[in-house]
């Protein structure tokens, strides 16, 4: 089955497809990160440890996310 680059991209949460326009000082959650680079929840953390990837900042008791600049300068 295929789909239509329009039903596609109604899948594409916004921070996603608008990646490149967010502030530097934006904030993504775990999904956006996982999907930049085309890879698991695990393995995004696997990456954090590793220092492939930034260490995300805690906003609140259950949410992590990390800042769209640092992303960028580690090659998101």
């Amino acid at each position: 089955m295929s789909t239509s680059p329009t039903s596609a991209k109604a899948d594409i949460p916004a921070a996603l497809a608008q990646f490149d326009q967010l502030p530097d000082s934006a904030h993504v959650r775990l999904p956006i990160v996982a999907a930049l680079h085309g890879i698991s929840a695990p393995t995004v953390w696997r990456w954090v440890k590793s220092g492939r990837l930034p260490t995300p900042m805690k906003l609140g008791p259950n949410t992590t996310a990390w800042r769209v600049g640092d992303l960028r300068r580690a090659g998101a």
